[in-house]
C-alpha cells in the first residue's frame, strides 16, 4: 500500500475520535462524516490498489517521432524514450523505402505515460504494376496504355508471325508479372506472315541484292566478310535466310560477302 494511504488510514484513526470527543452534541454528526470518509478512503484504496493498479504520480512522456526512420531503429528509439513497441502493420507507400515506418499512433509530440505501446505501419515499397495483356494491340497504342499503367517499353522486338503487320503479338516479361512502377518492357512485334519466297542473292554485290530484296517485299540485312579466293570480292557468297525460305513483308536478309585476300 502507498505511504501516503498509510498515512491517511492512520490519522483517521487517530484524531477521528478525539474531535468525536469535543464536539458537545455532535457526535453522532462527526461519527457519521467520519464513517463516509473512512468508506470512501477504503473503496478508493480498493480500486486504485486491487483493481486498477497504477502509479498514483504516473511519469509522462513525450512521443518521439519515428516516422521515416527503419523499423529496428524506430524500435530502438522507444525503448530509449521509455515506451514499448505495439502492433506493427505494413502497407505500400510510393515513395518511403521497404521497411521505414509512415505512420505512428500515437503521434509524436503526445504526452504518455512511461510503458505506452506505440503502434506502426511500416513501408512495404512502391505498389507493383501488373503487366497488361497487350496481345491484339497497335505497337503504338500498346506504348500509350503502358504508359498509362506506369510502364514503360524498354525496346521492341520483330518477328514473323501469322497477325498482321505492327501487332503486338507478345510482351517481355509476360502479361500479369508485377513490376515496379516505371519499369521497361518490351514488345514483341509482328512484322507479318512468312509468305514472301527468299531470292537468291549468291553473287550479287551489296547493291544489287538490296534493289532485288525491295522489289519482293524484304530488305537487306547485316553484312559480314570471309576470305573466299574464287568468288569476285564484294560478292554475295551465302545469305540467312536461305534462298526458298518463306519471309515476311520486311524481313531483314543477313549476307556473307567474299574477300579476294588469303589468310
Amino acid at each position: 500500500m502507498p505511504r501516503w494511504a498509510q498515512a491517511a488510514g492512520t490519522w483517521v484513526a487517530t484524531w477521528l475520535p478525539v474531535l468525536v470527543r469535543r464536539t458537545p452534541g455532535g457526535g453522532r454528526t462527526w461519527l457519521l462524516v467520519g464513517g463516509t470518509l473512512g468508506a470512501f478512503a477504503v473503496g478508493y484504496l480498493v480500486a486504485v490498489v486491487l483493481l486498477f493498479p497504477a502509479p498514483i504520480f504516473a511519469t509522462t512522456i513525450t512521443v518521439p517521432r519515428v516516422v521515416g526512420l527503419p523499423q529496428d531503429r524506430a524500435s530502438a528509439s522507444l525503448a530509449e524514450s521509455g515506451l514499448r513497441l505495439g502492433q506493427v502493420g505494413t502497407e505500400s507507400h510510393p515513395t518511403a523505402s521497404q521497411g521505414s515506418v509512415v505512420w505512428q499512433d500515437p503521434p509524436s509530440g503526445t504526452s504518455v505515460t512511461r510503458g505506452q505501446t506505440v503502434t506502426l505501419v511500416v513501408s512495404s515499397g512502391p505498389q507493383r504494376i501488373p503487366v497488361p495483356d497487350l496481345s491484339g494491340y497497335d505497337a503504338a497504342l500498346a506504348e500509350q496504355l503502358l504508359a498509362a499503367t506506369g510502364l514503360s517499353v524498354g525496346r521492341t522486338e520483330a518477328t514473323q508471325a501469322p497477325a498482321p503487320k505492327d501487332v503486338v503479338i507478345n510482351t517481355r516479361p509476360p502479361a500479369g508479372t508485377s513490376l515496379l512502377p516505371g519499369a521497361s518492357v518490351t514488345l514483341v512485334v509482328s512484322v507479318g506472315a512468312p509468305t514472301i519466297p527468299v531470292p537468291n542473292l549468291a553473287g550479287l554485290t551489296p547493291f544489287e541484292a538490296d534493289s532485288a530484296l525491295a522489289q519482293v517485299g524484304l530488305r537487306l540485312g547485316t553484312s559480314v566478310r570471309r576470305t573466299m579466293p574464287t568468288a569476285p570480292p564484294g560478292t554475295i557468297i551465302d545469305q540467312d535466310p536461305a534462298p526458298g525460305t518463306l519471309g515476311a513483308p520486311g524481313t531483314p536478309i543477313n549476307v556473307t560477302l567474299a574477300r579476294g585476300d588469303t589468310p
